[in-house]
C-alpha cells in the first residue's frame, strides 16, 4: 500500500476524470439523455465529460453553481449562470437546464447531480433552501417513476458521522433554522471509487486534514499490484496541481 494526500479539489478533479469514464455515463452519451445538473465538483465533472466529447468551446465552470457554501467574508466572483449541462446522444444542449427536460427522462437515461453529506452505509444527501425543493424535486420524480439512473458524484469532504436520513428527520423539522436536507435515492461516486474505475486499485480512506491549503483533505492509503499503485500514484499526480476553485 502506498499513500496518498488529496485536497478537497484535487477530489474534485478525481471524481471527474472518473465519472467522464464510468460505464453508465458512457453508454448514456452513446444513445440518451445525460445531465449534468449545476454544482462546484459537476463543472469538473462537465468539464471533464465535454472534453471527451470535443465540445468544451463554450463551457466555463464560472457561474455553473446554484447554492454554495464560502468562507466567512469571502465573495463569489459574479458570473452568469449558463444552465445545466443536458448531452442528448452526445451532443450539448446548450442553455438548457433541468427543468427543460426532466419530463422527457426516460429508463437509460442519467443524472448527476451533486451533494452536501455523504454517511457512512455510502448514502448521500442534499441540502435544500428552496421553498419548493430546488432541483432535486424535479430529479427524483424521474428516478423513481421513470427508473432514470441518478449518481452523486461527491467528495469525502463531505462525509457525515449519522445516517443521513436521521439527520434529515432532525434538520427538517418545523422549528429548525437553516436549509433542509433530503436523502438522494442514487448511486454516490468519490475519489475511492474514481480511483479504483481509473486504475483498477483499491482506495480507503486513512486520515485527513493539514494546514496550508490541505484543510479538509484526504489521506488515501491504495492498494494493489505495482502496476496499479503505480497508475494511481500518476493519476493524483496529475491533479496536484489544481488550482483552488472559485465557483
Amino acid at each position: 500500500m502506498k499513500q496518498f494526500n488529496v485536497t478537497p479539489v484535487m477530489s474534485k478533479r478525481l471524481i471527474a476524470k472518473g465519472m467522464a469514464q464510468h460505464p453508465d455515463v458512457r453508454r448514456a452519451l452513446g444513445h440518451g439523455t445525460l445531465v449534468i445538473v449545476a454544482g462546484t465538483t459537476n463543472g469538473y465533472v462537465a468539464a471533464e465529460i465535454l472534453g471527451e466529447l470535443g465540445q468544451a468551446e463554450g463551457f466555463t465552470r464560472a457561474g455553473f453553481r446554484r447554492g454554495v457554501t464560502v468562507a466567512p467574508g469571502a465573495k463569489l466572483s459574479s458570473a452568469e449562470f449558463p444552465g445545466d449541462v443536458v448531452i442528448v446522444d452526445g451532443q450539448w444542449q446548450r442553455g438548457q437546464t433541468i427543468y427543460d427536460v426532466a419530463e422527457s427522462l426516460k429508463g437509460g437515461d442519467v443524472v448527476l447531480k451533486g451533494g452536501n453529506a455523504l454517511d457512512l452505509r455510502g448514502q448521500a444527501a442534499v441540502q435544500i433552501g428552496h421553498p419548493q425543493g430546488g432541483t432535486v424535486m424535479e430529479v427524483v420524480p424521474a428516478v423513481i417513476g421513470r427508473r432514470v439512473q441518478l449518481i452523486v458524484p461527491i467528495g469525502l469532504e463531505k462525509r457525515v458521522f449519522e445516517d443521513v436520513d436521521v439527520l434529515a428527520q432532525r434538520v427538517n423539522a418545523a422549528d429548525v433554522d437553516g436549509p433542509r436536507l433530503m436523502p438522494l435515492p442514487g448511486e454516490t461516486f468519490t475519489e475511492l471509487d474514481a480511483i479504483e474505475l481509473l486504475t483498477g486499485a483499491e482506495a480507503l480512506l486513512i486520515a485527513g486534514g493539514g494546514i496550508l491549503g490541505a484543510e479538509g483533505s484526504a489521506w488515501l492509503g491504495v492498494d494493489g499490484t505495482e502496476e496499479q499503485i503505480a497508475a494511481a500514484a500518476a493519476l493524483i499526480k496529475s491533479v496536484s496541481g489544481e488550482p483552488p476553485c472559485e465557483g
